[in-house]
């Protein structure tokens, strides 16, 4: 069977989409699983490069937030849906319900003071919360 390129299209921009709920995920259960973490002790919140890496994504986040700038996983989904011959939302099972999941309408300041916000409790668990850092 072969899929038409509008079909690949399709797919590439369903699979940006799905890394970029994934992405979200792993920043918000990220910093809910270090805090609960701490109080179940569970070392693996400790572990230096899973923080370091979380901090950086978030850090991402709230400069492209600051800048006003659009997230790439968002222009490069929605390139992908346009060379499919698409616009807007509307499209795939998968689509529809990680679209409905990751977007929402508001205007710009709610979503740069929440990022900020969001970001801060993120530092604030370096603190609260220190990564260990193990080098041989």
């Amino acid at each position: 069977m072969k899929l038409s390129t509008a079909s690949l299209y399709v797919l590439a921009a369903d699979a940006i989409l799905v890394s970029h709920v994934l992405l979200v995920a792993f920043i918000v259960v990220g910093l809910v699983s270090i805090y609960i973490g701490k109080w179940s002790s569970w070392g693996w919140v400790r572990n230096y490069w899973f923080r370091l890496l979380h901090l950086a994504a978030i850090m991402v986040v709230v400069l492209l937030s600051w800048v006003g700038a659009v997230c790439p996983l968002t222009t490069w989904e929605t390139e992908m849906r346009e060379l499919a011959g698409g616009q807007g939302y509307e499209g795939s099972f998968i689509q529809y319900w990680l679209r409905s999941i990751l977007y929402y309408e508001a205007p710009a300041w709610v979503f740069i003071v929440a990022y900020t916000v969001f970001a801060g409790v993120v530092a604030a668990s370096w603190f609260i919360v220190p990564p260990i850092r193990h080098d041989r």
